[in-house]
């Protein structure tokens, strides 16, 4: 049976959180057993916005290494660095001649991103899911994991393939891109902010409290959890939506402490958060410290992190260029061996 292929990364703009783990990487972990996979990390989306060149280069190799210390296995899947494949920026551009400029103003994520930096956007952050598409369409992607506030990215990326590529393009009945579905992960899909649970957990936010990082120390977690918003009410529950730090911080307790939502659920039915929250605290230090020390061996010598990364590129150019000379010569680019 040929294997499904998934494409899924996230970008070195600071360590990863407790977010990016529940709701994206720790389902990375399960695809890659049955799925051929690739996982990216996208530093070209990380300079949209100002960025410190030297903190992106520190990022990104942490945030490789951080895969691999959460158990995304290079025998099992295809790590690599974005940047690092020249096609990515290539088939941006030719997208980017195909893309109509009002299915742009679209974006629902542009917007929202824009008001941060006011005169300061930049025409790549007008213009990265144009990139996100190049990232998609590259490796033939048959699954690509998403959350609900991804899903728009990926209909674009559908839809450039389709209606502009294939259905222009194409000889006959063979798709020049393949068309990608979305794979949508329920449990731990969001996890939200400490801070203000109606919000999503982010490496955006100013406020360090809003999230856990995975290399947080644990008097550092301690004092997030302990500082993290509440009600006032006793018990805590699922999908009250008068409810939402109870329902984030269940959701994340049922995960990290491993008893599933029913278990937490009932466990939790009459806890009040002074008893709670030391539990959800204990859970977590359990739960990310085997991350952390996967991490800090990794990051204390970097030979086979970098190999591991050597490799992820090696594959990865070896698929998205096959994508890029198909799809060059069929919009009329001359064939290099002519």
């Amino acid at each position: 049976m040929t294997l499904k292929r998934i494409l899924s990364g996230v970008q070195p703009t600071g360590d990863l959180h407790l977010g990016n783990w529940l709701g994206a990487i720790r389902n990375w972990v399960d695809l890659q057993e049955d799925n051929e996979s690739f996982f990216c990390v996208v530093d070209l989306h990380a300079i949209t916005v100002p960025h410190d060149p030297n903190k992106l280069a520190k990022n990104t190799l942490s945030t490789a290494a951080l895969y691999l210390a959460c158990g995304m296995d290079p025998a099992k899947c295809s790590i690599f660095i974005q940047s690092q494949i020249s096609a990515h920026s290539e088939l941006c551009w030719l997208l980017n001649c195909v893309t109509p400029f009002n299915w742009m103003e679209r974006m629902i994520q542009f917007k929202e991103k824009a008001k941060k930096h006011g005169d300061n956007v930049s025409i790549g952050l007008f213009d990265y899911p144009v990139l996100m598409a190049a990232d998609i369409l590259l490796y033939d992607a048959d699954l690509v994991p998403v959350g609900e506030d991804q899903k728009q990215h990926l209909e674009l990326a559908r839809d450039i393939a389709q209606q502009r590529i294939n259905s222009r393009f194409s000889q006959g009945d063979k798709a020049i891109l393949k068309v990608p579905k979305p794979l949508i992960i329920k449990e731990g899909a969001k996890i939200m902010s400490l801070t203000d649970a109606r919000n999503k957990m982010s490496k955006s936010d100013s406020n360090e409290g809003s999230r856990i990082g995975l290399l947080d120390e644990p008097e550092i977690i301690k004092k997030k959890i302990k500082r993290a918003k509440t009600d006032s009410e006793i018990g805590l529950e699922f999908g009250n939506p008068e409810r939402p730090e109870a329902n984030n911080l269940l959701s994340i307790y049922s995960i990290v402490s491993g008893l599933g939502r029913d278990k937490a659920a009932q466990e939790c039915s009459e806890m009040g958060w002074g008893q709670f929250k030391p539990l959800l605290t204990d859970a977590t230090i359990s739960a990310i410290k085997p991350i952390q020390k996967k991490y800090n061996d990794l990051i204390s010598d970097q030979t086979e992190l970098k190999k591991i990364i050597q490799q992820g590129n090696s594959r990865a150019k070896e698929v998205s260029n096959q994508t890029l000379k198909r799809l060059k010569e069929s919009i009329g680019f001359i064939k290099e061996d002519y």
